[in-house]
């Protein structure tokens, strides 16, 4: 709302004791904006208590700002006496009706607060001003997450207001550890973000690290939760994730309660959580709402997965290409009768298709949903199979490429990952077949033993060989053996409150 010589002109600006020269003032600095009200009134039985109301047209609730301020200033009787410097403290005990009441003398907060839906209570013969809390905003229904759908669990998710979103988590933490931490990023957007936490059970060098990182934030506007993201992350050019996002309530609930912290943007549903540790790609909200034995089942799949989204392009092509005496003889006398009239190498080939099916990805995903499914399903098979009797493509390779995306689609939020690792392995195995594959997964894996998520290693678990610490890695054990949150992270590891074995 303000231009820029504005912003530099209320830093050093102060409201003096005559309302007509603030009213003029808050008119210069929001000048060109009709949208910003300017309530003058004045006291029925004492005309010398002037007021001027200060507010953003469409984001205040008006019959806050009708019923339980205007009207009660001007019906109530004050004495001729008063001292201007007790008005305010008057008003906000004994007149004005709202939830929240501050007073102010930074001009810098009251144009904050004007831009964000509160009102300012302007009073002759005064050098403050209240900030009365009016918002109200159109703001999206409550609904089910639309990237983190289930068939068991909760389906409520998070919205576009950053107070509902905290409702949502308080109502399923109820105790006064949970701890939230204002703060404003963006030195024109002014963005509000909650930095939560469990107090006692988030280590302090965690939250700490947390907080350091978002005050160091120096930016003009921050619109989604990815800005913070990228601020505050470690390895900022890693392919993989080291600061997790959702948008469901009971996976932040469940988030704070292993020591981890959260942060909450106002304008996005999506909440970031951190540390963020490598295992967690395989964890979803499902795991713990079904059986133990079906949700470990259900996370080798995943584990699964990864190898062949990763893996499968590689090293067929490295296979065919080097090491054609591994493939059983049957099976080699098809595949190179389904190559015969290919006029591509196969690692082109595989390049050619995997990008086809990224393009197919992204049509589905930015056009309207019926359409784009109908797109991304009609648009493979007709493709595909266009391909196929063209003799541009081989079965075989089709066969790979439907095998590596499926795979992909389990674990949906390593997707950028996925893309890159495996043409990466894609080139290595056609240069050095299976050596060059196994050279890529050996660097890919020390890659990872070095990365760190706000001083937590990031495969933390992964190499360990204690049943304890794998309860909750490759498979989920029954809950009442997960007696212990995990080390590291945590500052009180006891689940249940006594020093149970597990």
């Amino acid at each position: 709302m303000l231009n820029s010589n504005n912003t530099n002109m209320s830093a050093n600006l102060k409201l003096s004791n005559t309302i007509n020269d603030n009213i003029n003032m808050f008119k210069q600095l929001f000048s060109k904006n009709d949208t910003v009200i300017y309530r003058e009134f004045q006291n029925q039985r004492n005309p010398n208590v002037k007021f001027c109301l200060i507010y953003t047209d469409g984001m205040i609730d008006k019959e806050v700002v009708n019923e339980h301020i205007i009207l009660p200033l001007m019906k109530s009787s004050f004495r001729e006496s008063l001292n201007p410097q007790n008005m305010l403290n008057t008003f906000t005990n004994q007149v004005v009706i709202a939830g929240a009441v501050e007073k102010s003398s930074d001009v810098n907060e009251m144009i904050s607060s004007i831009c964000y839906g509160d009102s300012l209570l302007l009073v002759e013969g005064v050098s403050e001003a209240l900030i009365i809390d009016t918002k109200a905003w159109p703001t999206r229904a409550v609904g089910e997450p639309e990237s983190e759908k289930g068939v068991r669990g909760s389906r409520e998710g998070f919205t576009e207001s950053i107070m509902l979103n905290l409702t949502m988590v308080r109502r399923r933490l109820r105790t006064h550890e949970f701890k939230e931490v204002f703060k404003e990023v963006g030195q024109r957007s002014k963005t509000q973000i909650c930095i939560s936490y469990i107090e006692g059970i988030a280590q302090d060098t965690i939250v700490n690290e947390v907080l350091k990182r978002v005050n160091a934030i120096n930016i003009d506007g921050v619109l989604e939760s990815e800005y913070i993201e990228e601020f505050i992350k470690d390895s900022p050019y890693s392919l993989f994730k080291t600061i997790g996002n959702t948008e469901s309530p009971d996976i932040v609930v469940a988030k704070l309660l292993e020591g981890k912290v959260a942060i909450f943007c106002d304008g996005t549903p999506f909440v970031l959580t951190m540390p963020y540790l490598f295992v967690e790609y395989f964890q979803v909200p499902e795991d713990y709402y079904n059986n133990y034995l079906y949700s470990s089942f259900n996370r080798l799949l995943r584990y699964l997965a990864f190898f062949l989204g990763t893996s499968v392009p590689a090293v067929y092509a490295g296979i065919v290409t080097f090491h054609q005496e591994l493939i059983p003889t049957s099976l080699l006398l098809s595949i190179s009768a389904s190559r015969r009239g290919i006029p591509l190498p196969t690692v082109v080939e595989a390049i050619v298709m995997l990008i086809g099916f990224d393009l197919l990805r992204e049509g589905g995903i930015r056009i309207q949903k019926p359409i784009g499914q109908t797109i991304s399903i009609v648009g493979a098979l007709i493709l595909g199979e266009a391909a196929v009797n063209a003799r541009i493509i081989s079965s075989p390779m089709v066969i790979v490429v439907a095998s590596t995306a499926l795979s992909s689609f389990l674990i949906p939020k390593m997707k950028g990952a996925f893309i890159i690792i495996r043409l990466i392995f894609l080139f290595l195995a056609s240069f050095l077949g299976l050596y060059g594959y196994i050279f890529g997964v050996m660097t890919l894996f020390l890659y990872l033993m070095s990365l760190e998520s706000f001083g937590v290693p990031y495969m933390l678990y992964t190499y360990s060989f204690n049943t304890k610490e794998l309860k909750d890695t490759l498979v989920r054990a029954p809950w009442k053996t997960q007696r212990l949150r995990p080390k590291v992270i945590t500052k009180d590891r006891s689940r249940n409150n006594t020093k149970g074995k597990g």
